[in-house]
């Protein structure tokens, strides 16, 4: 469906939240400038720089300039800049049909989850969950030299079968966000397996947060029995991640799912619980037997890999590996 991307190819950017080209002008060149430096061209959506409160624009203004983004038949790949908390708000608004007959690349987290899901239940074309501008390439060193190897093993290097390699070492130090002023703390990675189990299946989901906030719509895709759900979240305390993953039950996501993936979950507050966001799940999966991976990377914290939306991947809590098994792009 796509090829993968090359030096010379436009990347698009668009804000479906946070005004964050506007507030932090500084990450936001850093970030351009890193991916300029590999060879892509970066298209500015026509809200970049633009502030309209705690939004870059309107819910139509901001669906407008993803449309646009969209239409360009020069532009390979479309990037968010960064989350927020609204993109919801773009959803009746989105050019599905246009996406549909002349799909892109289309790549983000966090808040980003509300247009990736959408585009997917609209079109059955997979989205990518992956790095955002601002957040993962206006990164420092070494993290976003990480980031970058990831996408472009995935983007630009494509082979099946791909088994993703944990990162060595991780962070959510929330520092350096505009200056360098010393390397953040870096702590040593791993993955944890619960219920023994090799499965294999369809990758939905997302940041949970987001999902909260259109599941049960249309925008939202069909869970079908056998796949293989992406949770995270950042910044979120214990007595809300208990009600997002509650949440998932009570829509009988988890009766049907046949694995889990849990990403780190940046800066989580356990409100003085001891318990962390897998104790959390357990709890809600009340006994259920469903092979999980924890602690994975493709979530806030950096390093972060991209997973395609839609696409098989092999989840294997033994060895704790995931592997992707069908062509993603």
């Amino acid at each position: 469906m796509f090829e993968p991307l090359q030096r010379g190819d436009k990347i698009g950017i668009f804000s479906s939240s946070v005004p964050a080209t506007a507030t932090a002008k500084l990450r936001y060149s850093r970030g351009k400038e890193f991916l300029e430096g590999k060879g892509f061209q970066i298209i500015e959506g026509n809200l970049t720089g633009k502030q309209d409160g705690y939004r870059s624009g309107t819910p139509k203004e901001r669906a407008e300039e993803f449309n646009e983004l969209l239409k360009d038949p020069s532009i390979k790949m479309i990037m968010s800049s960064i989350g927020g908390t609204n993109s919801n708000s773009l959803l009746p608004y989105l050019d599905y049909e246009a996406f549909k007959n002349n799909p892109k690349i289309v790549v983000g987290y966090s808040d980003t989850t509300a247009i990736l899901l959408a585009l997917f239940a609209k079109t059955n074309i997979p989205t990518y969950y992956g790095p955002a501008l601002i957040p993962s390439f206006g990164e420092f060193e070494p993290l976003v030299h990480e980031t970058y190897n990831y996408f472009e093993r995935y983007f630009c290097q494509p082979s099946i079968p791909y088994s993703i390699s944990m990162p060595h070492v991780w962070s959510d130090e929330m520092i350096n966000w505009l200056n360098y002023e010393k390397p953040k703390t870096l702590y040593s990675n791993n993955w944890i397996g619960v219920h023994e189990g090799v499965v294999e299946g369809r990758l939905i989901g997302g940041n949970n947060n987001t999902m909260y906030g259109f599941i049960g719509t249309s925008f939202f895709p069909v869970i079908h029995t056998g796949d293989i759900l992406l949770i995270e979240d950042s910044l979120k305390c214990a007595s809300t991640v208990e009600k997002n993953f509650a949440m998932l039950k009570l829509h009988g996501v988890f009766d049907k799912v046949g694995g889990i993936l849990l990403g780190k979950y940046e800066l989580f507050d356990d409100e003085g619980t001891g318990k962390q966001p897998l104790d959390l799940l357990l709890e809600q999966l009340d006994g259920k037997v469903i092979p999980i991976l924890a602690e994975v990377d493709c979530a806030h914290t950096h390093p972060m890999f991209p997973l395609a939306i839609g696409k098989k991947i092999r989840l294997d809590t033994i060895n704790q590996t995931i592997t992707c098994i069908e062509h993603w792009l």
